[in-house]
């Protein structure tokens, strides 16, 4: 052992994705002595920022590969129609002008930008998509890290965090297979939500629960959010809500990521196992719907549904990374999807004789309704009649949760007789703050980068 539990710590981030990183970062350049600690293995490193892929960001202009403008009230809109308003104003809209200076922050520190993506996700005002994904902004991120001598342990699993009169003094750690306890003058909290603990997930949502897929790191089990709870922090958010979205259903447990996501719903039916459609798939642009499939997709028997296309939209949308199946009818494609043959054709033949006339648009708003039909499809309602047919099965997939703790502007924890003193907590931990439920793209990058920007500032004025 390196004699890490008598170091000397200024500041101790527990996490070691996107949020930590950045708190770690603003620490450190503040002239504070700052150790990580990262709970997976180093190949592993960066929690759910492994695989995000862009940053929603404001602007007032052209900014770096952003196009026009995108402004803080717009973007807030945005927030609350997918939040229905479950949101604390106050910490939404700092998040939101906020991003403007991350962005240049985040070139500054080694990320790099491309132009966004083509096809659904095509969000060239709204989304900085990054050049390499999300790994390479980790990547980034630790290499600036080493650069300004920031103390890097994997394998580091936080198991307590010792309070005493409102005041962090220790960690509890489990390093190297030892259990240690290091003292520290200040602690930003930036270890995720407990979506990997299917246990916990199903004491939320019942059975059901094990049924879903993790599209992240089967690291985030929620150890520290549960050990602070325990002592008394004050909550924030509904074990229950998350983002979740529908993935391809052939997608491992845990850890399968972006490419298992499918953006096939607005140019498909969806139909559960029965065969019956169960929710308007046109019901708005996909970069502002696509977290509401994983609950609807939760809510079928089975947890499982599928989509269904035709050849004529088979190259609409980004790919899974898994093929679909592929049939000449639709009888055959029910045949390999396990659907009954005689109600998924009938459910296709009733979608398509309720068609109306009109211009498809797949990259907007297009209004091409169906007439008669419950539930509606209100975009792209084009009948699904040229073979070869395609179907994907979707489930639900679990990104991360909103439970978290709850801060204030300046990124602090709330405890049970008021603030912590020297505890911050940024990211995932406490996104469900502004995320009450539903989500934005990109939105989860912005309250990392913001917030643990800010906690680390915070953390270094406490002690430096």
């Amino acid at each position: 052992m390196s004699g890490i539990e008598k170091a000397g710590w200024d500041v101790i981030v527990a996490g070691g994705g996107n949020a930590a990183l950045c708190a770690a970062i603003e620490a450190a350049e503040a002239g504070a002595r700052v150790l990580v600690l990262e709970g997976a293995p180093k190949d592993y490193r960066g929690g759910n920022s492994r695989h995000t892929r862009n940053f929603r960001c404001m602007h007032r202009g052209p900014l770096s590969v952003l196009t026009d403008s995108y402004g803080e009230d717009e973007y807030f809109d945005d927030l609350i129609r997918v939040t229905k308003g479950e949101t604390d104003e106050g910490l939404a809209r700092l998040a939101i002008r906020q991003s403007e200076d991350c962005l240049p922050w985040m070139e500054r520190h080694g990320v790099r930008f491309q132009p966004s993506l083509s096809g659904t996700l095509s969000l060239s005002r709204t989304n900085a998509f990054f050049l390499g994904g999300g790994k390479a902004l980790v990547n980034a991120y630790y290499n600036t890290l080493e650069d300004l001598g920031v103390t890097v342990r994997y394998e580091a699993q936080v198991t307590h965090v010792h309070i005493a009169d409102g005041q962090f003094e220790a960690l509890d750690v489990t390093l190297d297979g030892e259990s240690l306890r290091i003292p520290g003058r200040a602690l930003v909290l930036a270890s995720g939500g407990f979506q990997s603990d299917i246990d916990w997930l199903a004491r939320a949502w019942g059975p059901s629960a094990r049924n879903f897929l993790i599209r992240g790191t089967r690291y985030n089990r929620g150890v520290v959010l549960a050990d602070m709870l325990e002592q008394g922090a004050e909550s924030v958010g509904d074990p229950t809500q998350c983002h979740a979205v529908a993935i391809d259903g052939r997608a491992p447990k845990y850890d399968g990521g972006i490419v298992t996501r499918l953006d096939c719903v607005p140019f498909s039916i969806v139909v559960n196992r029965d065969g019956d459609r169960f929710y308007d798939e046109g019901e708005d642009v996909w970069p502002k719907r696509y977290a509401i499939w994983g609950r609807l997709v939760a809510a079928q028997p089975d947890q499982v549904a599928y989509s269904i296309i035709d050849s004529r939209s088979v190259e609409l949308f980004m790919p899974s990374v898994f093929p679909p199946e592929k049939a000449d009818t639709i009888a055959g494609l029910a045949d390999k999807l396990g659907l009954p043959a005689d109600k998924l054709t009938q459910t296709v033949e009733a979608f398509n004789a309720a068609c109306g006339e009109g211009t498809f648009s797949p990259q907007e708003l297009d209004g091409l309704a169906t007439e008669g039909l419950e539930p509606p499809k209100t975009n792209w309602a084009r009948p699904i009649a040229e073979p070869p047919f395609y179907g994907y099965s979707l489930r639900p997939g679990v990104t991360f949760t909103y439970l978290g703790l709850k801060v204030d502007e300046t990124a602090r924890v709330s405890g049970p007789d008021g603030r912590y003193a020297n505890i911050w907590a940024a990211g995932e931990m406490m996104a469900g703050s502004i995320l009450g439920q539903g989500y934005l793209a990109g939105f989860g990058m912005t309250i990392g980068t913001v917030f643990g920007r800010i906690a680390g500032q915070e953390a270094a004025a406490h002690v430096v």
